[in-house]
């Protein structure tokens, strides 16, 4: 049995826990819930968010109250890579010219590779995110950088999507969007190439922005024996957690997936 002074359990029961003690309690757990299924990344805005879509009306500023208390955090800020030099074969005009806000599916696409570090050496991913929803709609990871790597990401968000008009496919000048097999698999599927400015890497932010959320909510946390312990994890992040469930500030504070789900929703009620 604890040992309790006397004096002590006389003004605990004098002064027993308020009822706003106690729904704060029930909504702390509702709110480490919240943030452990986001990875520990999720920060009070968001939390808040996923508190109302449970019923919950409580505001925000008392959700970072609560989690202030408890030392919950969002995960932030993180470093931006070199941009890559080498003189590129081909080249072509900037037609995206930062203009990152389209108004449907499939108007135009984003892609860039990072690289991810290993015991067993360098893992290259390739992506490419539709810039409506802000999903990454292909992706490829090998052992080389090289003109392959990004195809098969292409490769796949060609596969999945269908585009059925012109898609804008934009990045960087890099030696692997440059080639002539690059170029040519953009014809012979009916894409349009665009290029950043030459050293310019807010030109493909949104691509940037990916990775930076990648690498500070999940690489930046893990020390990966070999590449395929790093391919299973990158797998996890953006097929079960990133495009399904991580919600996204261009999209309404909803994920990519249901963002793109509430647009298709919409077309069909018209």
């Amino acid at each position: 049995m604890m040992s309790v002074h006397p004096s002590g359990y006389y003004a605990w029961k004098a002064n027993p826990a308020s009822e706003r003690d106690k729904e704060d309690q029930r909504l702390l757990g509702l709110i480490k819930q919240s943030w452990l299924e986001s990875g520990g990344v999720y920060g009070y805005r968001k939390i808040t968010h996923d508190l109302r879509d449970l019923g919950e009306s409580c505001g925000k500023h008392r959700v970072y109250r609560l989690m202030r208390q408890e030392g919950l955090r969002a995960q932030v800020g993180y470093g931006r890579r070199s941009y890559r030099s080498g003189k590129p074969a081909v080249v072509a005009a900037n037609q995206l010219e930062q203009k990152f806000d389209v108004e449907a599916p499939n108007q135009a696409w984003v892609t860039d590779i990072t690289y991810i570090r290993t015991h067993e050496g360098w893992l290259y991913l390739a992506v490419v995110l539709d810039l409506f929803s802000r999903q990454v709609i292909g992706w490829s990871m090998g052992s080389r950088i090289d003109s392959e790597l990004a195809l098969k990401a292409l490769l796949m968000a060609v596969w999945r999507r269908k585009p059925n008009r012109s898609v804008i496919v934009h990045s960087d000048q890099g030696s692997q969007y440059s080639s002539h097999d690059w170029q040519a698999f953009l014809i012979a599927h009916g894409l349009v190439a665009s290029m950043s400015r030459r050293g310019n890497c807010y030109d493909n932010a949104v691509a940037e922005s990916f990775f930076q959320l990648l690498k500070r909510e999940r690489i930046r946390r893990k020390i990966y024996i070999d590449r395929e312990e790093a391919k299973r994890d990158v797998f996890n992040y953006i097929e079960m957690f990133y495009n399904p469930k991580r919600r996204h500030g261009h999209a309404n504070d909803v994920s990519p997936v249901e963002f793109e789900n509430q647009y298709f929703n919409r077309l069909q009620s018209v």
